[in-house]
């Protein structure tokens, strides 16, 4: 070891031993590798330690419980992104996705009130970083112990800013002093953790906390606490509203335009009817003809995006900030049915955007009655639709509808026309797919398969329904895993796949169901 030392001198010698090859140097490898090992053991012992900095104060204490034994186990599992044991058995292609498991396994033990077992709260903030539709969820269950952590990491940082603050943090809502103390010296994700259990509380003690440092926020932050006033709006919000229509953010104005016009009730929203009136009626359409100051205040937006017109642009954002109410007086008393039916006498165009704006308000004023009116029977062809021929609109007029009605609407939809296009009137469906709809997709992807049907064409469909189903179809699926011939005029390979699918959906609503019962407390 000595004679390699001297024949390679110091670490750089070494190292350009390495870069070069021994046989340049006159050495052998073994001596390089003696002598990179004492030169290794003298760098070490030369080193002088640092000093110690300050010890991080103990995690607070998260009184949650832990999950049971097996869920930790399958959270691990979970975060890991493994296969179960005994789901693949076969080709890759027919074990269930877990990392699509993970946000329903989050949200079961959020339903639980159970804590991040402690081993495990550094993957979860490490999933919640990947995934930022994860972070809600994730940062609830880490809690108290996820936050404290999160100081100590700067890849965590981002749940100091986005998160909610985690059980046993927050002081109770009661007391005054304690929740006067967080707001003005917390971190974000606290505060807004506070602002939300405050509105839990007593809604209209909300924008009262807002007030007091209203003007000292920064923009963003003043958007995202107006944002939160969405939950349990009320009339009781419109005073602190109206006052941000005068904010020097134009996205904080906008914001409260918006929160306002889903307040039928509010002044904003019978300004808006006032003008809207005036432009649409029995005689017809006329748009207005100028933005003017009054109408910037109430959050209209002068420019229209590129491809629109000016005078439609307007007159779509009037319509849609009008409370629906106003039409039936204007109309002589008929209905929303009667309404969307009407010709419009200026053409399809004014037709077209005064139903989209119907739309609009629809959605925006959670008016069920409208949505029913706009979205039609769902036996109808998509393209006839009377409100909308848009899936991405009939998307969320359904998100009025009691779940209930939401769910028959899309079973209908599908029996009807399949589920090709019902990809995202599925999305707003109520998880687990039970009864009708659950029925009504399992008969759909039944009859693709036989069908002969190209089958990666379903592939989203498929994955929508392994997350979305009643587990309790698992055993109408049994029957569809296994392989079979490819119909004359299917796509060569089209039954594998289909089998092989129905094999992967099979074995993720088990793991489902077994998720479930893990996660039960004894």
């Amino acid at each position: 070891m000595g004679m390699g030392d001297e024949e390679y001198g110091n670490w750089e010698g070494l190292v350009g031993a390495a870069l070069l090859g021994t046989e340049r140097r006159q050495g052998s490898p073994e001596a390089l590798l003696d002598a990179a090992a004492v030169q290794t053991l003298r760098r070490r012992a030369g080193l002088r330690p640092a000093e110690a900095g300050p010890r991080p104060e103990p995690a607070p204490v998260d009184p949650r419980p832990a999950p049971p034994v097996a869920a930790r186990w399958r959270l691990a599992q979970l975060l890991a992104g493994r296969t179960g044991a005994g789901s693949g058995g076969g080709r890759r292609g027919a074990a269930p996705d877990l990392t699509e498991l993970l946000p329903q396994w989050l949200a079961a033990a959020g339903r639980h009130g159970y804590r991040a077992p402690a081993a495990l709260v550094p993957a979860l903030l490490d999933a919640a970083r990947a995934r930022t539709d994860l972070r809600p969820q994730a940062l609830a269950l880490a809690g108290a112990r996820g936050m404290w952590l999160a100081r100590l990491n700067p890849d965590w940082r981002f749940a100091l800013r986005g998160g909610v603050g985690g059980a046993g943090q927050l002081p109770e809502v009661t007391d005054r002093a304690g929740v006067e103390r967080l707001w003005q010296e917390g971190l974000f994700a606290e505060r807004v953790a506070l602002l939300g259990a405050v509105r839990a509380h007593d809604a209209a003690a909300a924008p009262r906390l807002l007030a007091t440092t209203w003007a000292t926020e920064r923009a963003e932050d003043r958007l995202m606490f107006l944002d939160s006033l969405r939950v349990g709006l009320s009339e009781g919000d419109e005073p602190f509203l109206e006052a941000a229509l005068g904010d020097r953010s134009r996205n904080v104005r906008s914001t409260a335009a918006e929160l306002l016009s889903a307040l039928p009730g509010s002044a904003l929203a019978g300004r808006m009817a006032e003008r809207a009136l005036t432009c649409v009626g029995p005689e017809g359409v006329t748009p207005p003809t100028e933005c003017d100051a009054g109408m910037l205040r109430d959050g209209v937006v002068k420019r229209p995006p590129a491809g629109r017109g000016e005078r439609a642009w307007w007159l779509g954002q009037l319509v849609e900030a009008a409370p629906l109410s106003c039409w039936r007086e204007r109309f002589g008393g008929i209905g929303p049915v009667e309404l969307v039916a009407l010709p419009v006498a200026e053409g399809e165009v004014w037709r077209e955007e005064l139903h989209a704006a119907w739309c609009r308000a629809a959605v925006r004023q959670r008016d069920a009655e409208w949505s029913r009116a706009l979205l039609g029977p769902a036996s109808a062809p998509p393209a006839a639709g009377p409100g909308t021929a848009s899936l991405a609109e009939r998307a969320k007029l359904l998100e009025t509808l009691p779940d209930g009605e939401r769910a028959e609407w899309v079973a209908e939809f599908i029996r009807a026309h399949g589920l090709s296009e019902a990809f995202q009137l599925l999305g707003v469906c109520v998880v687990p797919w039970a009864g009708a709809l659950g029925r009504a997709v399992v008969d759909a992807l039944e009859a693709a398969r036989e069908a002969g049907s190209y089958p990666w064409s379903f592939s989203g469909v498929m994955g929508l329904a392994e997350r979305c189903l009643d587990p309790a179809e698992a055993g109408r699926l049994e029957a569809l895993t296994a392989g079979a011939e490819d119909p004359a005029d299917a796509s060569p390979g089209a039954a594998a796949y289909w089998a092989e699918a129905f094999q992967r959906l099979v074995a993720t609503l088990r793991l489902r169901e077994a998720m479930l019962l893990e996660l039960a407390p004894a």
